[in-house]
């Protein structure tokens, strides 16, 4: 990679949450200034080397105002990306019929409660790990235990819910 490719990376992290926060003034939506963001880093990041950015910073930005504005223009036309019917095909159907909602209600319900009579120890250790997301060298700091405890409170959560479920 050559030397004005990283520079322009630096820059455009260096920017990021400016750039960010200019498109979300520019188009008044966080989730299109998200999306506009990371299409500008892909867009910078595959540039092929050609003739040299004297100011990277406004070549990034302009890069994210011109993809918003080709987003608006496809807006108001009302040009949607159209997927390829047989891709569309294999998405499963989510739609859940009264009664599959009906007792996925109750297990949900079976669950909370296994999981309410679950040891302290092990019920937050559980909880952090597969509600909250952490791994468990995380849950062991937060909780001040030992890795191996996590481990061992998981295996015994695990062992539990799966004997009292149905």
């Amino acid at each position: 990679m050559s030397h004005d490719r990283n520079h322009l990376l630096m820059t455009f992290m260096e920017n990021r949450e400016a750039l960010r926060a200019y498109l979300a003034r520019q188009f008044g939506n966080a989730t299109v200034a998200e999306d506009l963001t990371q299409e500008t880093w892909l867009r910078v990041a595959g540039r092929t080397l050609g003739e040299r950015i004297c100011n990277p910073r406004a070549y990034i930005f302009r890069i994210a105002r011109n993809l918003g504005m080709d987003l608006r223009r496809r807006e108001a036309l009302g040009i949607e990306v159209q997927a390829d019917p047989a891709l569309v095909e294999l998405l499963p159907d989510f739609r859940i019929d009264p009664a599959r909602r009906a007792e996925a209600a109750r297990d949900l319900q079976n669950l909370v409660e296994i999981i309410e009579q679950l040891p302290l120890r092990c019920r937050e250790v559980f909880i952090l790990c597969r509600v909250e997301g952490l791994d468990h060298q995380q849950v062991a700091e937060r909780l001040g235990i030992s890795k191996s405890t996590v481990v061992s409170q998981m295996v015994k959560a695990m062992q539990r819910i799966e004997k009292a479920m149905p």
